[in-house]
């Protein structure tokens, strides 16, 4: 029964941000990551023992016999398509790595900003509205996180699959050829490929899956607090009006009667909920900042290979690459959505404050609110390296600028 709980953590019934990292946190496990601070577990010794092995095997397949492969055999036999089918391999893999990379190297960064997101959700007061709204919120999160694991998987299940439902022997990619295994296709050749090929695409999507989950959810918790933040903004003349007559007993019959005073309990509640928005807000893009300082780097690196890769996807035509297309375009597609989405969670935001009557309010809490929307309207976004803010239109041009230099590359190579 207790397994069983465990399980269904992973399910939509568990949306809070500790339950969501500590899903993450199981699956980075086996990476030999630990992301918590605070609180940080030991990692199993025969993790170390499989990373090892897996990281060996997929640098000796993807990354060195790819080189080996582009640099030493294809000019040798002239075959650019079979180079271009391998490079789009190489290049689109390295992405889940160098994020991988970078989180070993900013370990301790990655563990600081971790524990800065627990101890601000432990702020949030338990049964409370913006509570509930939040974990609405971040149940749309954790299905953007679930979904996008089970594309990556999924997608590296059938790649080492398919060749299984083809009469006679074929790899994951035929045109791959493994340094020191030729000839390929006969034994104990084509098991040891086999196995080396399998063991380095479902390492790559583990990888890719797990880390950029990481992301998804800390990224979503800054949307979701934005929103919960826009809704708590929008009620909060009724919020007001409803702690009125709370305390006062007075009904609306008195209201003219009582108007002075009524119009100080009021205002002094609304100035009590701005501060505390205020600085729940100033706190939350304070944390996003610390995301994209974390992440600015992979994301730009990550962003520019993901681009190299689709452009030699197409170059080695998709009839040879039909997998490998949604594999990379997901990973562009992903770091585009969660930062439109962060950036559309502003926004709405910095629409609510013009709809909460703040007409209603006194001068100070006037004030107030215009401070708030001066600082609303620097865009909430995560961007690649500073140059660019992650988003549909940047997504958009990414792929404009890619078929352009597809064409291009296109024609000189006819």
């Amino acid at each position: 029964m207790e397994l069983w709980q465990q399980i269904r953590k992973f399910g939509l019934e568990y949306c809070d941000l500790p339950t969501m990292l500590w899903n993450v946190s199981v699956f980075l496990k086996l990476l030999t990551l630990n992301i918590y601070g605070k609180n940080k577990s030991g990692i199993p010794f025969i993790f170390y023992i499989i990373m090892i092995a897996a990281l060996l095997c997929y640098f000796y397949v993807y990354f060195f016999s790819v080189f080996w492969f582009v640099i030493v055999r294809s000019p040798q036999t002239g075959d650019m398509v079979a180079a271009m089918v391998v490079l789009s391999l190489g290049i689109s893999s390295e992405i889940g790595i160098l994020k991988l990379l970078y989180m070993f190297l900013y370990i301790d960064n990655i563990r600081g900003l971790t524990d800065a997101f627990l101890d601000f959700d432990a702020l949030t007061t338990p049964g409370s509205r913006q509570a509930s709204n939040l974990l609405r919120y971040m149940r749309d999160v954790k299905k953007r996180a679930i979904f996008y694991w089970m594309v990556l998987m999924v997608n590296g299940t059938i790649y080492v699959f398919m060749p299984l439902a083809i009469p006679g022997r074929h790899l994951t990619e035929d045109l791959c050829i493994i340094y020191g295994l030729e000839p390929m296709f006969e034994s104990p050749n084509y098991e040891i490929a086999s196995i080396m090929m399998a063991s380095s695409v479902y390492t790559i999507c583990y990888i890719s899956a797990n880390v950029t989950c990481y992301l998804i959810v800390v990224i979503g918790y800054v949307e979701s607090q934005m929103l919960t933040l826009s809704d708590e903004v929008t009620h909060i003349w009724t919020d007001a009006e409803e702690h009125y007559n709370k305390v006062s007993g007075f009904g609306i019959e008195n209201f003219l009667t009582n108007y002075d005073r009524k119009y100080r309990i009021m205002n002094d509640h609304v100035c009590k909920n701005l501060k505390d928005i205020i600085k729940c807000h100033a706190t939350i893009k304070t944390l996003l900042n610390q995301v994209e300082d974390v992440c600015r780097g992979p994301i730009a690196v990550g962003f520019i290979l993901l681009v190299l890769g689709i452009i030699f996807v197409l170059l080695g035509g998709l009839e040879n690459t039909m997998l490998q297309l949604p594999f990379v375009f997901i990973q562009v597609g992903i770091d585009c959505f969660i930062g439109q989405r962060v950036m559309d969670a502003g926004l709405i935001f910095d629409q609510a404050l013009y709809n909460c009557k703040w007409e209603n309010f006194d001068k100070k809490n006037m004030k107030m609110v215009l401070v708030m929307l001066q600082a609303s309207k620097k865009p909430t976004a995560i961007s690649a390296g500073g140059f660019t803010q992650m988003s549909f239109k940047c997504m958009m041009m990414a792929m404009r600028a890619t078929y352009s230099a597809y064409t291009t590359i296109r024609s000189v190579m006819k």
